[in-house]
């Protein structure tokens, strides 16, 4: 059972059932994209915890694999008790849904090196904060996805719409948010880190990504970093995954600093920027990895392959039942590809698809970067207005 249905759990849809599995696909909205693709589909509230059970007890799942934030997770320790794999774990999808948790259990528990920070849940509290930090600080909400209500505040009088546009994109019912000193970081990375079953844990090769509006627009594979920065982050990914249990794929983001590594966010399932391994990349995407982790499937090696890039394809208005033109173009590029998620519905900046190169080892990678990202522009989403 797929808790959350969009891009990334469509194409998770797609690797498990080559593997032979029955997938059931739900969302707070219907038609979502791995439910197009599902044997079965549910739309339900998942922040609310009577419904959950329902549909769980409903359809009774092997395995639970969330996708988003916006679930009941305490609810995981119940299904865990009865016999349901929760991916990777319960206690990893309840720390790592609330940045908070998360945070703490980094650098306080862990002692991992991270942005200094403060929480705020209350615009007054935001106001402390962002004083005792320093400008520029970042503010996230607790919960929320793809950048939603995250934002900088560069000037005092920005504190309020910081607030403001935080509430509007958060995910639940928690209004709390966590403010962190500006990093001046040169590189952003993910390093996709696949715990096992039965196995040793596995890193792919960095992936450099490029960030507006919190949200993901470029990534690319692999990331020249140096031998030390990769075997530091390998080391702090295998301590917080292992400190949080279970198996499946993780996306761990590392800050770049001149002054070294700082650890920064953790999802507990594909990342975003890890699109880019569907360009071929590695031998194996994130998504067949994280399937067969799931599933206790072996996986004898890791990879590259080939470089890869990846660039978003954005709507520009709200709107229903979008339609692509500028495919042909977009398609008559060499070693270009192009996946559209197929969501119903369209607003400013919304995700609708992806630009995808590769190339063989050896090349320019920040080339190749701007190649993806000029396919991607040659597509436009066309949509009726609501």
């Amino acid at each position: 059972m797929l808790l959350g249905s969009g891009e990334l759990g469509k194409e998770l849809v797609i690797a498990a059932k080559r593997l032979g599995q029955r997938v059931i696909a739900v969302d707070s909205y219907n038609d979502a994209p791995a439910q197009q693709l599902a044997d079965g589909r549910e739309v339900i509230d998942m922040l609310d915890g009577h419904a959950l059970d329902a549909v769980v007890a409903k359809h009774r799942p092997d395995i639970i694999v969330p996708e988003i934030e916006a679930i009941r997770t305490e609810r995981f320790y119940d299904y865990e008790k009865q016999g349901i794999q929760v991916v990777p774990s319960a206690r990893a999808a309840n720390f790592t849904m609330n940045r908070k948790a998360i945070r703490d259990l980094a650098a306080l528990d862990l002692g991992l090196r991270t942005a200094k920070y403060r929480y705020a849940a209350s615009l007054q509290e935001l106001e402390s904060a962002a004083d005792e930090l320093g400008l520029p600080c970042v503010v996230k909400p607790l919960m929320s996805s793809s950048g939603k209500g995250q934002s900088v505040i560069r000037h005092p009088d920005e504190v309020e719409k910081a607030w403001d546009y935080s509430q509007s994109g958060k995910r639940g019912d928690i209004a709390e948010v966590i403010v962190e000193a500006f990093v001046p970081f040169h590189t952003e990375i993910t390093l996709l880190t696949v715990t096992q079953k039965n196995g040793p844990t596995l890193f792919c090769p960095p992936i450099g990504h490029r960030q507006e509006r919190g949200d993901y627009q470029e990534s690319w594979q692999p990331c020249l970093i140096g031998d030390e920065e990769l075997r530091l982050a390998r080391q702090i990914a295998g301590k917080v995954t292992g400190a949080l249990t279970g198996a499946g794929i993780w996306g761990v983001e590392f800050f770049l600093a001149d002054d070294g590594l700082y650890f920064s966010e953790l999802s507990p399932r594909p990342h975003d920027t890890g699109m880019v391994t569907l360009a071929g990349t590695q031998n194996l995407s994130e998504f067949e990895l994280h399937a067969r982790a799931v599933l206790g499937l072996p996986i004898p090696r890791i990879e590259l392959r080939r470089n890869g890039a990846s660039a978003v394809i954005l709507a520009e208005k709200a709107g229903r039942y979008p339609e692509f033109a500028g495919l042909e173009d977009a398609l008559g590029e060499p070693d270009a590809d192009i996946r559209i998620f197929g969501k119903p519905l369209t607003r400013p900046y919304r995700r609708m698809g992806v630009a995808l190169l590769s190339e063989p080892e050896g090349n320019d990678v920040d080339a190749l970067v701007r190649r993806a990202v000029a396919v991607a522009a040659k597509v436009r989403v066309l949509c009726s207005e609501n």
